[in-house]
Order: structure tokens, then sequence, then C-alpha cells
């Protein structure tokens, strides 16, 4: 019987390999606010897994909005599909959603637009080599300790 539960999960596994990649999910804040979530995604044609990897609220949002406009854009969405009402998910290449998740993890405890801004600018100037680095540093175990260093490596 475990041998058939083992074929059985196996065959499931097989079905979900596939492309890693990212999608940004809209949140409708109050009024014409919102807030997106991040996540991460295996698989394709409908046969796909998903995980959050950052939630940000409307606040937050507001204060990397032209980070968000970069990677929509190279998804290929006009920026005027991030928008409160929109209902499907933006679906962004490994590269831009992996860039994107590290300027979320950096940004979000960070209240001062100037510190905001100087963190995004040291993202943008990393090597994609890096930012898989510092991505899979801020997604492991210790991940808020990696997640402060790429503030302190960044910050002014």
């Amino acid at each position: 019987m475990s041998t058939v539960r083992h074929i059985r999960q196996a065959s499931r596994l097989a079905l979900v390999e596939g492309v890693r990649g990212f999608r940004l999910l809209v949140i409708r804040g109050r009024g014409d606010t919102f807030g997106v979530t991040l996540e991460e995604t295996y698989g394709e044609n409908g046969d796909t897994i998903s995980t959050t990897v950052s939630t940000v609220s409307p606040a937050q949002t507001g204060r990397v909005v032209d980070a968000l406009f970069v990677a929509v854009r190279k998804a290929g969405y006009q920026t005027s599909a991030l928008a409160f009402r929109r209902k499907a998910p933006i679906v962004l290449s490994e590269a831009d959603g992996v860039r994107l998740a590290l300027i979320l993890f950096a940004t979000q405890p960070i209240a001062k637009h100037e510190r905001v801004r100087a963190l995004v600018t040291g993202i943008n100037a990393m090597s994609v080599e890096e930012t898989y680095y510092w991505y899979a540093k801020c997604m492991g175990i210790d991940g808020n300790r990696a997640r402060k260093a790429l503030r302190t490596l960044l910050a002014d």
C-alpha cells in the first residue's frame, strides 16, 4: 500500500516539474490604494504550485511603486496593469521576480523614503548572480538575519 502511495506522490510531483517563476497579485486597499503579494510558482499549464514570498501593505507599496512598475514593464505589461481593480496575476520571469523579492524584503521595515530609494538602487545595481545569492539567503533558515545583512550592506 505504501508503494502505491509513493507512486501516486511521485506522479503528482512529475506534473509540476517545469519552470520556476513569480506572479504578482494585487490586493485592494481602501479607496484607490492597493497592496501586493509576490508568489513563487513552479510548473505551467494549470499544474502550478505556489508559495507566498512577501505581502506588502498599501503604505509600503507606495514606497516601492517605481520598482513595481519596472517589474511589470519587464514582464510585458503596461504600468496601468498595476491597479487596485486588477484581479488576474501579473506573471514575472524568474530573474525579475527574484530582484523584486529582494526589494520587498529589504524595504519592508523601512519608513524613510530616502533609505528605501538607496536600497532599491543598490539592489538594481546587483548582478543577476548576486540577486540569486541574496534571495537564497533571505529565504533560508536564517532569512531575517540575511535580510538585515542585506540592508546593512546597501545602507549609505
